[in-house]
């Protein structure tokens, strides 16, 4: 990373890289929430979808290959501000946390240090997932889909219940990315910083963000799948369904369900994981780049 960083360096460059993750990572979101939003099947009944695969053949098949990308003007609008808390959560966390005079962070530092970003970035990251996750479970296949768009669901929840409903899935949100967030930052820096040890090479530092950027993603979601199978069930859901929120949702999951449930939607999470953070660390890196060559001094 740039030497002279600032956490306004950090909040426009970690902004950056959230647009090319969403552009690389969105369909294999998308299928993800619809496998952990599809209803239970009634007794004798086959699921609606069997896996990954069948998912996405339905998915395409009724809808078209559009349908992967619905819902996507959302975290597109979104993407940019939330990876620019993240990241600049991530820097103010290194510097509250820093102990090492020639500023080298301890594992601990640097996990603690993610996971106050993942705090941070949770003012926008709730209510854009919540939306996102709405359009993305809702059957638009019929000629009257509930939610026309982003603008329309955002309006119809703040009819529905104000701006407590447009947040519904807050803790939820927090419970993910705590962790997830803090293992997410860790993990890049560690690996990152090993591998460029050994080989510090312009084209070795490519190759080791796109790994180590790969390899933070895979760790934040075998981190934050259960947290985060938790808030999709609750945010694709009516107003009203869960009144006590991620409570009821854990409760009914276990009773009905069981463990193995916190892990549904595993596999395209992991398909995406890799290239999307990989995607997210190169963009920030060239955003360093970018920003020390128009903005030297700033």
């Amino acid at each position: 990373m740039s030497e002279k960083n600032s956490p306004r360096k950090y909040f426009v460059c970690g902004g950056f890289g959230g647009l090319f993750q969403i552009t690389v990572g969105y369909p294999m979101d998308t299928i993800k929430v619809r496998l952990q939003a599809m209803p239970l099947p009634k007794p004798g009944e086959p699921p609606l979808y069997t896996g990954t695969i069948d998912c996405v053949v339905k998915s395409v098949r009724t809808n078209g290959f559009k349908s992967l990308y619905r819902g996507m003007s959302t975290p597109l609008i979104f993407a940019g501000p939330i990876n620019a808390l993240n990241f600049c959560g991530f820097y103010l966390g290194k510097e509250i946390f820093e102990s090492d005079p020639d500023n080298v962070h301890s594992m601990p530092e640097l996990f603690a240090a993610g996971s106050i970003s993942g705090i941070i970035a949770s003012i926008l990251t709730a209510p854009s997932e919540h939306v996102k996750c709405l359009l993305q479970a809702q059957d638009a296949s019929g000629p009257h889909p509930k939610y026309k768009g982003s603008i329309d669901c955002f309006k119809q929840l703040y009819a529905e219940g104000g701006i407590k409903n447009i947040y519904k899935g807050t803790l939820a949100t927090i419970l993910r990315d705590v962790p997830a967030a803090g293992m997410y930052f860790m993990s890049y820096v560690a690996i990152k910083d090993v591998i460029v040890q050994q080989d510090a090479s312009a084209g070795n530092k490519l190759m080791c963000t796109i790994f180590a950027g790969g390899f933070a993603g895979t760790c934040y979601w075998l981190v934050g799948m259960p947290a985060d199978v938790l808030k999709t069930r609750l945010q694709s859901t009516p107003t009203g369904t869960y009144p006590n929120g991620v409570r009821d949702v854990f409760k009914r999951l276990m009773a009905v369900e069981g463990p193995s449930a916190l892990y549904v939607g595993l596999t395209p999470v992991m398909i995406r994981a890799f290239p999307a953070n990989a995607a997210t660390f190169v963009g920030f890196e060239l955003g360093l780049k970018l920003y020390d060559w128009i903005m030297p001094d700033l």
